[in-house]
């Protein structure tokens, strides 16, 4: 297993969500780590969100990282594959106005319609950027074997278990969700990658540079 690290200088990130919740769910420990690197900026954009959903999507993102920025759009929930086209313009809008570093986004095979949309759009759109596919548990039992993973400290586990709790209180009593949920994913995609915790990412296509020491 060999460790790769970013580029130096300043590191553009484009967070991607078919609802609220999914980037928090997905990479909430991975943002929460780079909010302690230097020269980072994080923005968000979600599909999906009406009425208090949409209040807990526009809040939820600078907590994981300060200073981001979050659009919330109104596309149906449970129904973006109908209006493939609007979700296609607001991924091409977005382009036109961020060109990032690296785009955190659902995996082209999650079991869920709208993620799986939009997870394999994004990579039709940026095609010059890092796109790394998050996991979202669920009960379709479609979790898979992570081809790069982001060690979280035990510290930023726990606060990512808790801003989850705070941020999207509409989801607390659900029974999916839970304190031993968020962080048993995490510990058993730590122990795949030799730490206590981690988050799990898919890539299709990931360009190395061996060239230079």
């Amino acid at each position: 297993m060999m460790g790769l690290v970013p580029v130096e200088g300043p590191l553009d990130v484009l967070c991607l969500g078919a609802h609220p919740d999914d980037i928090e769910i997905g990479c909430g420990g991975t943002l929460i780590g780079l909010a302690a690197r230097p020269a980072t900026t994080v923005t968000g954009l979600v599909l999906s969100g009406r009425g208090e959903r949409r209040q807990e999507a526009e809040s939820a993102l600078p907590r994981f990282f300060p200073g981001a920025t979050s659009e919330v759009l109104d596309l149906p929930d449970g129904r973006l594959p109908e209006h493939w086209g609007a979700v296609k313009e607001a991924l091409e809008s977005l382009a036109g106005r961020c060109d990032p570093t690296l785009v955190l986004a659902p995996r082209a095979e999650d079991a869920h319609q709208d993620h799986r949309l939009l997870g394999r759009l994004v990579t039709t759109v940026w095609r010059d950027a890092l796109v790394l596919h998050y996991e979202i548990p669920k009960w379709d039992g479609d979790l898979g074997t992570p081809s790069h993973y982001v060690h979280v400290s035990e510290d930023d586990a726990r606060r990512k278990v808790s801003l989850l709790n705070a941020s999207f209180p509409s989801q607390v009593g659900r029974d999916w969700w839970d304190d031993e949920l968020y962080l048993g994913l995490m510990r058993i995609r730590g122990v795949e990658s030799r730490a206590r915790y981690a988050e799990g990412f898919f890539a299709h296509k990931v360009l190395l540079d061996l060239r230079h020491a």
